[in-house]
């Protein structure tokens, strides 16, 4: 007889329809491949040999040809007891048949609304493409619906799905990001009022921009989208970018500034005088002889650390130094006369 189907659903053969829909959902549950990563070989070999007695024993004339053929009458090795509805082979021949079989992925999506635990958001309707009913517990019962339980609790099966998050670029200063400051918005969205029908309403959203935030600093305001009939209104995301400074480069917590100057400065010494980006005026002298690789660093004029509002990274200065083109035959002697000696 080849597969004992009612064996691999665990009935007996007088099981009726209702017998044959609880196994299938409590195997099937236990079986799915998803559920089942470290031996899913095994899993999927189950769970289809499981979705294949489900197909057969469920449906009236492929059982009848099962329990009087077996499997091998199914596969189109003997005669059916009456070939209506069968294909059949040539006239005054032996009629031969064979069922088609459902894939088992299809015979799952039917009673759960979804295919795999990879996509359990699509589980409050019907599976992608239609024809799966909507997963309840009226229609599962509670041993099936408590395997989707986890530690955080029971998770509601018509729970509507949250829409993708909106996101949004918000421009700021390098001024804004170092002294902190606070931006209004101005947002305009679909909302559902108490007679149902759609409206639109604008709302002034406030940021506080902390001190030493980074570019890529994401501030979410929850549930800010359109209103959507079963969906839970998306998420609005702003996300901080840094608009180029005509003097400073970040980098990290550290800023940088380049300072253009002579030879002769760079061999005999030179003076920084600049605004900082709160308005201080500050002046650093440089005596050391400025090489093109030379890098002042004045601590504590940096960035405001966020997670440590006391402290600042470092002010980095560099130089880049202006070479004369030509020099005249005296000047390249004094030269030679000055460093020589």
């Amino acid at each position: 007889m080849g597969v004992d189907y009612y064996k691999v659903l665990q009935v007996d053969r007088s099981a009726k329809d209702d017998d044959l829909k609880k196994a299938y959902r409590k195997l099937a549950m236990k079986w799915h491949p998803d559920k089942n990563p470290s031996n899913k070989k095994e899993a999927e070999a189950k769970f289809k040999q499981i979705s294949e007695a489900y197909d057969v024993l469920s449906d009236p004339q492929k059982r009848a040809v099962y329990d009087q053929y077996g499997e091998e009458g199914l596969k189109g090795q003997v005669p059916p007891p009456g070939a209506g509805g069968f294909s059949s082979g040539q006239e005054g021949g032996p009629t031969m048949f064979r069922f088609n079989t459902r894939s088992p992925d299809d015979i799952f999506s039917e009673f759960f609304g979804f295919s795999g635990f990879g996509g359990m958001g699509d589980m409050g309707g019907s599976r992608a493409g239609g024809g799966g009913p909507a997963f309840s517990r009226s229609m599962f019962g509670e041993d099936i619906f408590a395997s989707f339980r986890g530690g955080g609790g029971e998770a509601s099966m018509n729970a509507p799905r949250k829409a993708q998050a909106i996101e949004r670029t918000l421009s700021c200063t390098l001024e804004d990001l170092y002294k902190g400051t606070t931006k209004k918005m101005k947002i305009s969205r679909d909302v559902t009022d108490s007679t149902g029908r759609p409206n639109t309403v604008e709302e002034i959203l406030t940021i506080e921009i902390k001190p030493g935030w980074k570019k890529g600093t994401k501030i979410t305001f929850p549930e800010k989208g359109n209103e959507q009939r079963g969906f839970i209104p998306a998420d609005l995301v702003f996300i901080i970018d840094e608009k180029p400074h005509g003097m400073f480069k970040r980098d990290g917590n550290d800023l940088v500034l380049t300072q253009k100057i002579s030879l002769v400065e760079a061999l005999t010494g030179y003076t920084v005088q600049l605004t900082t980006l709160d308005g201080r005026s500050l002046t650093i002298p440089i005596n050391s002889i400025v090489s093109p690789t030379y890098e002042e660093v004045v601590k504590g004029e940096g960035m405001p650390i966020p997670k440590e509002p006391t402290k600042k990274g470092n002010l980095r200065i560099k130089f880049n130094i202006k070479f004369p083109s030509r020099l005249t035959s005296d000047q390249k002697s004094g030269i030679k006369r000055l460093l020589s000696s």
